[in-house]
């Protein structure tokens, strides 16, 4: 009983929806892209041998997203762009032959992709993904130095939207309960 009458406490409540915004504000950004779109890994056509390239082409990538590569009986690596160009490794920095391959794109830069199967990257089973540099937001033009009022706006704008966003939902929570 204790226990229901603390669920239905106002400062319970209050809790709980700042823990759920908390989520929102705080969860970090990131995709996970199906190589090949519905095709998956897989040898392209003779037509087609830029077919990963055209594909990754389409997509931007970030800082944590990752791609998921499926296929029968293959493999994929990660491997240096010397390894890419001569379609052959021997020491990839990254090898899997699941059928159900998942990279994590760690940093940005170029990332080059093979398939471990002997010839089928010279058919164009290979491919390049750029990852963007992270976007860091604009710093706010510093105020003259004898300007005193100027620089204490400048100072309380700089508060973080979100918890900013928080302390606004806090005080509505209490409000509305």
């Amino acid at each position: 009983m204790a226990f229901l009458l603390l669920l239905c406490s106002a400062p319970f409540k209050a809790f709980l929806l700042l823990l759920l915004l908390s989520f929102h504000f705080f969860s970090a950004v990131s995709t996970e892209l199906l190589v090949g779109d519905d095709d998956g890994w897989e040898v392209p056509d003779p037509k087609e041998t830029g077919k990963y390239n055209k594909w990754a082409s389409r997509n931007r990538f970030s800082v944590h997203d990752t791609v998921n590569f499926r296929y029968k009986k293959d493999s994929v690596m990660v491997v240096t762009e010397e390894e890419y160009k001569e379609c052959l490794s021997s020491k990839p920095l990254f090898y899997d032959n699941s059928g159900n391959s998942v990279v994590k794109l760690d940093r940005p830069g170029l990332f080059y992709f093979i398939s471990g199967v002997t010839g089928h990257c010279q058919k164009g089973q290979r491919m390049i993904i750029k990852v963007l540099e992270p976007v860091s937001p604009p710093h706010p033009p510093t105020p003259p130095p004898h300007d005193n009022k100027k620089a204490a706006a400048a100072n309380l704008l700089s508060v973080s939207s979100p918890f900013l966003g928080m302390f606004f939902m806090f005080v509505a929570s209490f409000m509305f309960i």
